[in-house]
């Protein structure tokens, strides 16, 4: 399986931290955000990871190289100037990500997350278009963003009809897709600005709640250590926990 760790993003609510540095190259207990993911990918066998980038593009490669250094291979979707969102992130690197003729899942994973959740856990072939990781709402996103039943079934929101109660849980950033869930993505998206650009711009969710509608999303709720790295104080707080770097 191969995975795209999403990196393209300006970081603006992490200034001045992200002014010369993207986010997920930001330090936390000893090593860039996005090491963890590397490190973890490459221990569950993972050996092709794209990476998107956009703001400060070539911080990327000068940092990680060619990811042999962690026995992976690294291949750079760089996105322009403008970063094209998670949609049409995903999109664009998917010639990386799957074969044209093939509808091999692959993994993605928000590059500037923390969490000691265990990629291996993921299914190598979900029974459905995505497989979402959700987490409890933390303090700065309150409502959550998708539904979660008591048979596990995942609903486009909260308040979605349903004949049990629903979970309002929110999305990990860490998931599995199949390239098929962007098959019909210009009637999901619609005929907005950013669609119609060349090379689009557009956001992954509304493809997983028109997913979700017709029952092809799964998921599962994780409860351990997940921290949404957003602003300068969260970093502060989980350098501090994870603490210095163990000396070998």
């Amino acid at each position: 399986m191969k995975a795209l760790i999403f990196a393209a993003g300006k970081g603006e609510r992490m200034r001045p931290l992200t002014e010369h540095t993207p986010k997920p190259l930001l330090i936390a207990g000893g090593k860039p955000l996005i090491v963890w993911h590397l490190e973890k990918l490459a221990t569950i066998g993972v050996r092709d990871v794209v990476i998107n980038t956009a703001w400060l593009a070539e911080q990327f490669p000068a940092m990680l190289g060619d990811g042999s250094h962690w026995g992976l291979r690294l291949h750079y979707s760089y996105e322009g100037s403008e970063p094209l969102e998670t949609g049409g992130g995903m999109l664009h690197a998917m010639p990386l990500l799957s074969d044209s003729a093939s509808d091999e899942p692959f993994l993605a994973i928000n590059g500037d997350i923390w969490t000691d959740y265990d990629f291996s856990r993921l299914p190598q072939e979900p029974g459905s278009l995505a497989h979402l990781v959700l987490v409890r709402n933390p303090p700065q996103h309150p409502r959550g963003d998708f539904g979660v039943g008591v048979d596990g079934s995942l609903h486009p929101n909260p308040d979605s009809p349903s004949t049990a109660p629903l979970l309002a849980l929110t999305f990990a950033g860490i998931g599995v897709y199949r390239p098929e869930l962007f098959a019909n993505w210009r009637d999901v998206i619609g005929d907005t600005s950013g669609a119609a650009q060349s090379p689009p711009h557009f956001g992954l969710t509304p493809l997983l709640r028109a997913a979700m509608a017709h029952g092809a999303v799964t998921g599962e709720a994780w409860h351990g250590a997940w921290t949404d790295v957003g602003t300068p104080q969260r970093l502060a707080q989980l350098d501090a926990e994870l603490g210095p770097p163990a000396i070998l």
